[in-house]
């Protein structure tokens, strides 16, 4: 075939594809436009998406955010209102750090010292505290610690300087090495560390402040004055402040929580569990033990309160009805005891004292003894309460009846629960209430021990005499009084009646 004829037969077939190939271009193109706006609106949609997911996420946060702000103001709130002092506290910390601060803008006192004036206004930070006594001892401690500390610096610095450059550096690391760990030794002993601890801290550091830069610095001797006297300067102001400013004594705050939880344990024993702890539910069961024990749960967790007040109380002068070397330690002591008290009531959470199988005549006896007992011993707690809350000497005509007649029920109970084993009950019948009655001893104890420590706290703080009018029976009946001689112990009987014995030579 010729090359005219292939060429001819090339166009007839390509003329009739011409079109096709347009249609199908054309058709190709549209479907690209249309998956072109396709994308387009997902991808709009995306970020439509997108942009509502932050702007929710947003949203969230600012709402969070204004939650948490709310919360925190009604915190706020809540810590003022418990104790508006605290409010106080914060304003007078502003204003102790604030008058410090002046030494910056006097050149005199500045020119004078330096750089060091800046351990003034550190000593107020680190010195204020709440009451006056923590503020006090603090201050002290940094004080005395600075001023020997300095001292021993300079002297270990020109000891050092005696064998010459070369030994100076080894000798100074030794003081150093001896010094700190003698003192972190001592820290170790409970009485150094409850009043000293922090006067320890800054007798190192002030040491090897002193001696180690003297190394560098030949002025030691000028760096060790500046920086005690700025420190005397910020611990003085400090102290003035606190006590000059609505002082907050740490003595009273001790007196009243001694008060207030052995009013708390007598309200306890005397109402709450004298009613409750015998009752029953509706269906005949024990009431649950541990709600109303509840109302202990602060008197168990006061140590470390009394223990912080009775290291502080112990810095503060003479203020109000306390002298100057007052018995805290006493009240400490008095604390203890009535958390020991009160852990042997909330071990009674544990023996619910219905669970006897005896005959309800001797479980009602029972009852009636152990009700009587912690009556008259939370009476007697309340009584002592009233003591301390008004300074006055213990009137043996309120308080001594009440633990007479808690040792009389007590004897009586532990008479009824042998004469029942004796019988034809077996021991474990009457095992709870045996637990119960054992506990309830223990607590009339602890109450004896209380008793005593309150006098003696009374004879060590001298505590005024009872006025002699105000004396009234503790159970509302009538007493009679025999009086022989001079002063008195007191024996009360059954019938109401007082015995005064005294010595007196007959």
């Amino acid at each position: 075939m010729s090359a005219k004829h292939l060429c001819f037969l090339k166009t007839k077939i390509c003329l009739p594809l011409s079109p096709l190939t347009h249609l199908v271009g054309e058709k190709h193109r549209s479907g690209l436009a249309f998956l072109a706006v396709g994308m387009e609106s997902v991808d709009h949609e995306i970020r439509q998406g997108s942009i509502g997911r932050h702007w929710r996420w947003v949203k969230s946060l600012v709402v969070k955010l204004k939650d948490k702000v709310v919360e925190v103001g009604r915190k706020a709130k809540k810590l003022g209102q418990e104790d508006p002092r605290r409010i106080v506290h914060s304003l007078k910390a502003g204003l102790a750090v604030t008058l410090v601060s002046l030494l910056y803008y006097f050149k005199p006192i500045y020119g004078g010292f330096g750089a060091s004036t800046m351990w003034a206004i550190l000593t107020v930070v680190v010195v204020f505290e709440f009451s006056v006594g923590a503020t006090l001892g603090r201050g002290l401690n940094r004080g005395l610690a600075t001023f020997t500390a300095g001292a021993l610096g300079v002297g270990a610095h020109y000891l050092a300087d005696l064998p010459g450059r070369k030994g100076q550096p080894i000798l100074l690391g030794l003081f150093v090495f001896i010094l700190a760990a003698v003192v972190s030794f001592i820290r170790f002993f409970p009485r150094v560390k409850a009043r000293y601890d922090y006067g320890l801290l800054i007798f190192v550091l002030t040491f090897c402040l002193v001696s180690v830069s003297g190394y560098q610095d030949e002025q030691v001797l000028d760096l060790a004055h500046k920086r005690l006297i700025t420190i005397i300067i910020g611990s003085a102001s400090a102290v003035f402040v606190s006590i000059c400013i609505c002082p907050v004594w740490a003595g009273d705050d001790l007196h009243n929580l001694i008060v207030g939880n052995l009013k708390k344990l007598g309200n306890f024993l005397e109402e709450d569990f004298a009613e409750e702890y015998f009752k029953v539910s509706e269906d005949g069961e024990p009431k649950d033990n541990n709600i109303f024990f509840q109302g202990i749960g602060s008197i168990l967790t006061s140590k470390s309160t009394e223990d912080s007040l009775t290291n502080s109380a112990r810095w503060e002068p003479r203020h109000g009805r306390f002298r100057l070397r007052h018995p805290w330690k006493k009240y400490q002591k008095i604390g203890s005891l009535i958390r020991e008290c009160a852990y042997h009531i909330e071990a009674l959470k544990c023996y619910p004292c219905l669970n006897i199988q005896a005959p309800r005549g001797i479980q009602l006896q029972i009852q009636e003894a152990c009700t009587k007992m912690s009556r008259e011993s939370g009476k007697a707690l309340k009584d002592l309460a009233s003591t301390i809350k008004s300074m006055t000497k213990p009137s043996p005509i309120n308080v001594n009846p009440h633990i007479v007649n808690s040792n009389t029920t007590a004897k009586a109970l532990k008479l009824l629960l042998k004469t029942s084993c004796s019988e034809n009950f077996a021991l474990w019948e009457v095992m709870p209430t045996a637990i119960v009655a054992v506990q309830l001893v223990e607590v009339i104890t602890c109450v004896e021990k209380i008793a005593e420590s309150v006098h003696e706290l009374a004879s060590l703080a001298r505590f005024k005499d009872a006025d002699p009018g105000e004396e009234e029976p503790a159970d509302g009946q009538p007493h009679h009084i025999i009086t022989i001689n001079g002063s008195s112990a007191v024996l009360p009987e059954e019938c109401g009646t007082v015995i005064h014995v005294t010595n007196a030579n007959i």
